[in-house]
């Protein structure tokens, strides 16, 4: 991938491989970033996974891998780089969250629970970082047309977005400095539904509705 991202856009790609769940090869990369003579001064946190299922039927450490990854590992980064950032008073974060982090979704509830922590960690991080020169933006997009679509078998065509186009918003909400980013219409929707609604309406309607 580094080879073809060179290729056709005429960059230098680096790369380190590391599994971001564990916390000992984590914590060396910002080590070997410095070795290599370089700074961070864009953190995209984009690694994730997903399961689908009822909670007490799904394997528990699965459930509790999936946390490491979408929050303790997103948790770590931001605060191995984002000091840096602050000092030299310049700097960016995207944390990919998703439409599910504004509401709680059936036979999704870890997953839920872990975007919602990416979520509000980065709308109160742009809180801390205010002033600074740095900032910190929230990519919250509902089904993209990738693999992980799987998870979601069932939901309506129109509710899914092509990957360039989360991309290509994600990056122009980036560079405007946005809080939170959501791709699409019917997703925005969805986030401001699944944020305000009374939980003793949206709940009975997600047990309903809910595809899964």
């Amino acid at each position: 991938m580094a080879a073809q991202l060179g290729e056709q856009h005429g960059i230098r790609v680096e790369w380190i491989a590391a599994d971001l769940a564990d916390a000992a090869e984590r914590d060396r990369i910002p080590g070997e970033i410095a070795a290599r003579g370089q700074v961070v001064d864009l953190l995209v946190n984009n690694a994730g996974i997903g399961t689908n299922g009822l909670f007490q039927e799904l394997p528990v450490a699965g459930e509790v891998q999936m946390v490491r990854l979408n929050v303790e590992a997103m948790l770590a980064l931001c605060g191995a780089f984002v000091p840096g950032m602050v000092e030299r008073g310049s700097g960016a974060i995207l944390n990919v969250a998703s439409v599910s982090g504004f509401m709680p979704v059936p036979q999704q509830a870890t997953y839920a629970a872990s975007k919602a922590f990416v979520l509000t960690f980065t709308e109160s991080l742009t809180l801390d970082l205010h002033g600074t020169g740095v900032t910190a933006t929230a990519l919250c997009p509902g089904p993209v047309k990738t693999e992980f679509a799987g998870l979601i078998e069932g939901m309506p065509s129109a509710y899914f977005v092509d990957p360039a186009r989360v991309a290509r918003e994600a990056v122009d909400g980036l560079e405007q400095g946005r809080r939170t980013v959501i791709p699409g219409a019917l997703n925005k929707v969805n986030a401001v539904s699944g944020r305000h609604t009374p939980r003793s309406v949206f709940m009975p309607l997600a047990r309903r509705f809910w595809p899964g």
